[in-house]
């Protein structure tokens, strides 16, 4: 669990410069500021600080340590939050996260699909996004499927019960503007939408490059210490 810390009067006054920051970017991009969707990274941060966000308004909360988010959860269950996970999931833990997370953003894997997958007596009713992780480099060992595996993974997602495509994910590599990068993604999104036209997602952009993710037309941003401040140390 993350260690506790303090309240942080400054917490509103980020939250906000972001939220305009974001307004700004949307309208230089041509786009309705009500486009995005801002998801608030929390990782390693305590519940009390999710909580206060809560209270500014916050109800997109991501997470991307399984054991963490799921602690979190219980803690703040109430409270009308949406948790995103948005890490690396682990297939032995893709149950336990199916039953907290609204939205799984790093789905990368068929063997991950098939762990996810809810069956009506499992989860009534229960619906989870899924966003397809892409890889936007050339490493394999970097999170996210390679693009010559994007249909396949599609396809997988949308055979799932319990589980409904929403678009893609990304992280842009360091070594190459985020704007080249994300137009990249833009061209993957069109491909799952091929397969799926409701599946128009984008979930691109962090603190220092979603004005390039919303230029490219990111629909979910994963903004993390520009609000909540410098990250305690994991314990």
């Amino acid at each position: 669990m993350a260690v506790e810390a303090s309240a942080d009067p400054a917490l509103a006054d980020r939250l906000s410069a972001v939220r305009e920051g974001i307004a700004v970017a949307s309208r230089a991009a041509g786009r309705g500021e009500d486009a995005t969707t801002l998801i608030v990274v929390t990782k390693f941060h305590p519940a009390a600080l999710v909580r206060a966000l809560a209270g500014l308004g916050v109800r997109d909360v991501g997470e991307n340590r399984h054991q963490e988010a799921q602690a979190k959860a219980e803690e703040l269950a109430g409270l009308g939050l949406r948790w995103h996970f948005v890490g690396q999931l682990q297939t032995k833990k893709a149950r336990q996260a199916a039953r907290y997370a609204a939205a799984i953003h790093s789905i990368d894997r068929e063997r991950l699909v098939d762990a996810l997958a809810l069956g009506p007596e499992e989860a009534p009713g229960r619906v989870i996004d899924a966003f397809l992780q892409i890889n936007l480099t050339d490493d394999p060992g970097r999170g996210g499927v390679a693009p010559e595996g994007i249909e396949a993974l599609a396809e997988r997602v949308l055979q799932a019960p319990g589980l409904r495509l929403r678009g893609v994910m990304a992280v842009a590599p360091l070594e190459e503007p985020p704007a080249a990068a994300f137009a990249r993604l833009a061209g993957y999104s069109d491909r799952v939408r091929a397969l799926d036209p409701a599946a128009d997602r984008i979930s691109a952009g962090m603190t220092h490059d979603y004005a390039e993710a919303i230029a490219a037309g990111a629909t979910h941003l994963r903004i993390g210490s520009a609000i909540t401040g410098k990250r305690p140390e994991p314990r």
